[in-house]
């Protein structure tokens, strides 16, 4: 890892596959990529910041990548209008210590939606062995009044196009999802590693009386697997 003198900067990459509903509400699971950058620890001018052992409070950087949705794929959707994929980027304060975690994010959809999220988790930590870990625990999502609109609001044109299988509906600010999560990080020595979770969640508020969601489901499971690499850089 990182040398005693000199500035650097160490990351954990994640990178492997996961399953999530093709759009918010469906029923049906989509395949994917999965990519995520964790644990990151710098040295600059003398001064070291974050790192996946730190303890205590500590500032991170906060993104998420939601899918397009093309309303033309899913005969359910006719008469929906398509919605671009997004990229959220924002910032989070968690609060790390040997047997529990905890996180709050905040995050602006700088692609897409130009809206904001906040998503809240905490989690119970195990080490049943050195090597492995496991996290579960709660989660909360809300969204400004621009996100719920955007995957579960409909307009009284979308109502009109969809020959009446869809009611106009304005989506509200608020409360968007909550769920729990499971996570399991296997370290197979000190570079790679395997992480896994999975995540249920259900659609609540104004989200839940869509009826995007009315003529899917409000119940949403993800699951994500991927393979761990720890890597140091120089500079």
């Amino acid at each position: 890892m990182g040398g005693d003198t000199g500035n650097f900067v160490e990351f954990t990459l994640r990178g492997g596959i996961n399953a999530e509903p093709e759009y918010f509400g469906s029923e049906d699971l989509a395949y994917g990529p999965d990519f995520n950058i964790s644990d990151v620890r710098l040295r600059f001018a003398g001064r070291e910041f974050g790192g996946g052992d730190a303890q205590g409070f500590g500032v991170h950087g906060a993104f998420r990548y939601i899918g397009a949705r093309d309303a033309s794929a899913f005969s359910e959707l006719s008469g929906l209008d398509d919605v671009d994929l997004a990229l959220e980027l924002g910032v989070g304060l968690g609060y790390t210590s040997r047997a529990f975690e905890a996180f709050a994010d905040l995050r602006y959809g700088v692609v897409g939606h130009e809206s904001l999220v906040a998503e809240f988790g905490a989690d119970a930590v195990f080490r049943p062995t050195n090597d492995l870990t496991m996290r579960f625990g709660p989660r909360l999502l809300l969204g400004s009044e621009d996100y719920t609109q955007t995957y579960f609001g409909v307009s009284a044109a979308e109502a009109a196009a969809s020959g009446g299988r869809f009611a106009a509906f304005d989506a509200d600010a608020g409360p968007v999802s909550a769920g729990v999560e499971l996570g399991v990080t296997y370290q197979i020595n000190q570079t790679w590693g395997i992480d896994g979770a999975v995540t249920y969640e259900q659609f609540i508020g104004s989200a839940a009386d869509s009826p995007i969601v009315s003529q899917g489901t409000a119940d949403q499971t993800s699951v994500r697997l991927g393979i761990t690499r720890s890597l140091s850089l120089d500079f």
